[in-house]
């Protein structure tokens, strides 16, 4: 990348005041362009198959689509795409998962503006980059068995990409009319798909997949919002 060509940034976030504070922040450095916003996952997967920026700023706790699955479906159709995370969740499990579905770094949302442009230039000429703290963590795990309790098990339920949106959007308070109108399909393929999640994940009720989305960074507590 020449050095005179600013950095294509792509914010994924629903927070309106964190965006508009990442916003200032990169504009004001003068080596970034942020050429897109996104509130929900789903507006994330979208805008980067259109805008095809340099990096998407990701965060993990985003209505609709959560930033995992976005990422994960982001790479699917473009596996050049950089994803850069950085989320008020920064536990091993979160970062486990996020690596797993292939983003190439991981911030705290408490990092420094220096820790942040540092780690969009270092992701924007191809490199991975987790701060400090989690950087350190991370060395320290792999000297560490990986089959203990948290990070190697989760991985031995896989749901589909649909069945991950209807879990979100089911544990986000929403009945089956109103997630087949958000996905775009009808309420007996909701009903099917629900009943695959309850049925690999062994669980019959909805408080149950809540838990269990809210456990497994598919949701978080504070986005359930009952629609009637």
């Amino acid at each position: 990348m020449s050095s005179d060509k600013k950095i294509t940034v792509m914010l994924a976030e629903d927070h309106a005041v964190v965006r508009q504070g990442l916003r200032t922040l990169l504009d004001a450095e003068g080596h970034f362009k942020v050429v897109g916003q996104a509130e929900t996952g789903r507006d994330a997967v979208t805008l980067a198959a259109t805008l095809r920026p340099d990096v998407i700023l990701m965060d993990i706790a985003m209505p609709v689509l959560n930033g995992l699955e976005a990422t994960r479906q982001i790479l699917a159709a473009n596996p050049a795409a950089k994803v850069l995370i950085l989320s008020a969740y920064s536990d091993d499990g979160y970062i486990e998962r996020t690596t797993a579905v292939g983003a190439v770094g991981f911030l705290e949302k408490q990092s420094s503006a220096e820790i942040l442009t540092k780690a969009i230039r270092e992701v924007a000429a191809g490199k991975s980059y987790f701060s400090p703290a989690i950087a350190k963590r991370m060395a320290e795990t792999k000297k560490r068995s990986r089959d203990r309790d948290g990070l190697a098990k989760p991985s031995s339920v896989k749901l589909t990409s649909r069945e991950t949106e209807v879990l979100q959007l089911v544990a986000e308070g929403q009945a089956n009319k109103n997630v087949a109108a958000t996905l775009g399909i009808s309420i007996k393929t909701v009903e099917k798909h629900r009943q695959h999640v309850m049925d690999k994940l062994n669980i019959h009720e909805t408080a149950g997949l809540t838990r269990y989305a809210i456990a497994h960074g598919i949701t978080e507590s504070g986005l359930q919002v009952k629609i009637t």
